[in-house]
């Protein structure tokens, strides 16, 4: 009986296609454990570290264009968060060559840019973001921040002689 009950639930749950339902999870370089690992680390603040194995995700392994423009996006937002804007665009600029619609490396070149104090090309970037993922909280936390920068009062001081 419990059997038969267990072959009961298993075909139901094969019937509605919860038994075979893909894993709804993303896992940066599909495989490459480096790929993953740098990009947990970089997650978790470890920046350093994340770049290494990033790198070592890059070098060892040969990973999809999709995967290495992911990886790329992942080094500049380490860099950026650094405090190595200059560096971080390169790899912006990289992922972006290997896929144009990734609203991630528009989104760390535009949060680059404004690192550097480059407000205009930080909008830009932002706004192609924004076309491709209106929503994303990252790009709505960037245009907040790029706003009040913007909104800072400036002095007028004239010479007088």
């Amino acid at each position: 009986m419990s059997r038969l009950l267990l072959f009961g639930v298993a075909a139901a749950l094969a019937s509605t296609g919860l038994w075979g339902q893909a894993d709804n999870r993303t896992i940066i370089g599909s495989g490459n454990e480096f790929l993953s690992a740098g990009a947990f680390s970089i997650r978790m603040g470890q920046y350093d570290e994340g770049i290494r194995l990033t790198r070592l995700g890059l070098t060892r392994y040969q990973p999809s264009p999709a995967d290495r423009a992911a990886a790329e996006s992942n080094l500049c937002a380490a860099y950026a968060a650094r405090g190595e804007p200059e560096v971080a665009i390169d790899h912006c600029t990289e992922s972006l060559r290997l896929e144009g619609r990734n609203w991630r490396a528009y989104s760390n070149r535009s949060y680059a840019y404004y690192l550097m104090g480059q407000l205009s090309e930080a909008t830009f970037d932002l706004d192609s973001a924004a076309a491709i993922n209106a929503n994303a909280r990252q790009v709505l936390q960037l245009r907040g921040m790029i706003n009040e920068r913007g909104l800072i009062p400036r002095v007028i001081v004239e010479d007088h002689q």
